[in-house]
């Protein structure tokens, strides 16, 4: 099982939208996918709720979502291990507190979400030392990026390796899909799978899925004997 965890000091960076996205992404993809909420907000929560009343009696439950403290973090994780859950996404709070800590320390993979902005980029100081205490591999997502911003983005890129972050070779452009997608408790794949959204939130999950060390799709298991065997 891998674990992935999405952090950030800053509120309003999309950590849920993008960890609903890399979920269904993943389920999509014949993994069996588990959000872990630590967010009091319970955002992530929400939109299981929004999903699983669009479904009707066969609400979806793949990926699941459950809304836990953080100091039931180990014993949810070892229950969705127990259950054969292929990947967990840790959605975070919005703040360096003892729930974004206990989220880095557990995970194989630490993503941090950004905005371009000023604001936001100054909260990944925070961030970066959060992830330096917890050791684990972490890297920087752009988020909501401006269309056809390539000299923003590289600016931005300067700021960040000069925080000794490494900055995921994919960002995410603000895109409507996204947007309305979240509300109706779908994802830009599910709401307008042709779409610009659609294409880059799968090279997202493609580039996480690469980082975890885990195929894009379930490794097939088959119980044919050797070629040979008796």
């Amino acid at each position: 099982m891998k674990t992935l965890a999405i952090v950030s000091q800053k509120g309003g960076v999309g950590k849920t939208t993008i960890a609903v996205h890399i979920a269904v992404a993943a389920a999509s993809a014949g993994y069996s996918v588990a959000i872990i909420d630590l967010d009091p907000q319970a955002t992530a929560a929400q939109w299981s709720d929004w999903r699983n009343a669009g479904s009707g009696e066969g609400a979806a439950e793949n990926p699941v979502v459950v809304a836990a403290p953080h100091a039931r973090l180990a014993a949810t994780i070892k229950e969705a291990d127990k259950m054969g859950v292929d990947l967990v996404i840790l959605d975070s709070p919005p703040a360096a507190d003892s729930a974004a800590v206990a989220a880095a320390k557990i995970a194989d993979l630490v993503l941090i979400p950004t905005r371009a902005s000023a604001f936001d980029l100054h909260a990944i100081k925070t961030t970066a030392e959060l992830v330096r205490v917890a050791q684990k591999p972490a890297s920087v997502l752009l988020n909501a990026v401006p269309a056809r911003a390539n000299a923003l983005i590289e600016e931005v890129a300067t700021v960040i390796h000069s925080l000794n972050l490494n900055i995921a070779p994919v960002c995410l452009v603000d895109r409507a899909a996204l947007r309305h997608a979240v509300i109706n408790g779908q994802t830009a794949a599910e709401f307008e799978p042709a779409g610009k959204a659609a294409d880059e939130v799968q090279k997202l999950y493609t580039w996480v899925c690469g980082r975890l060390d885990m195929p894009t799709t379930p490794q097939k298991v088959t119980n044919e004997p050797l070629k040979g065997a008796a």
